[in-house]
């Protein structure tokens, strides 16, 4: 038996312990968002946040988030923080082409501007590093760059402490 707490709410679940976090999330809760991509943690289609950091959870035994706070993309559904400001800006640049791995990289993104130590557009680009298939880099560059120009985004506060999203 495995005790998760999963966008603030507490699961307990009967999976083998080294059953992979994205397949927990995806065959027994049902929560879709976040992807199958390589199974490898190598592309991030799978990134979700565990205690406000960006983890790949293709390669994270469920045993190994017991007593941590895992946030999914569904989880964000009323961030008011940073979170929600890079879900509008990817909204006002249309980001997404296919979509498959947007969940993955704004659960990336989001976390590295909460981190506080990534403060100008350079930074958090180094620090990405999921793989958008399509190529929609650019798009993803100037949705970075408009959330660090609103002057409400203070990278490092969290205004929505819901699980650290």
């Amino acid at each position: 038996m495995i005790e998760l707490s999963i966008n603030g709410q507490s699961h307990r679940l009967d999976v083998e312990p080294e059953m992979p976090l994205l397949w927990v999330l995806r065959n027994e809760l049902g929560l879709v968002g976040s992807k199958y991509g390589c199974g490898a943690g190598i592309c991030g289609a799978c990134t979700v946040q565990v205690d406000g950091r960006a983890v790949r959870s293709c390669v994270m035994p469920a045993s190994a988030a017991q007593g941590a706070q895992i946030t999914t993309i569904e989880g964000l559904a009323d961030a008011a923080d940073a979170v929600g400001m890079v879900r509008q800006a990817w909204i006002d640049h249309q980001v997404p082409q296919c979509g498959y791995c947007q969940p993955g990289m704004i659960m990336a993104v989001s976390a590295l501007l909460r981190d506080g130590s990534r403060s100008d557009l350079q930074a958090v680009e180094r620090d990405l590093t999921n793989i958008c298939r399509c190529g929609t880099y650019p798009r993803i560059s100037r949705a970075i760059g408009d959330v660090l120009a609103q002057p409400a985004t203070q990278p490092g506060s969290d205004d929505n402490q819901e699980g650290s999203a």
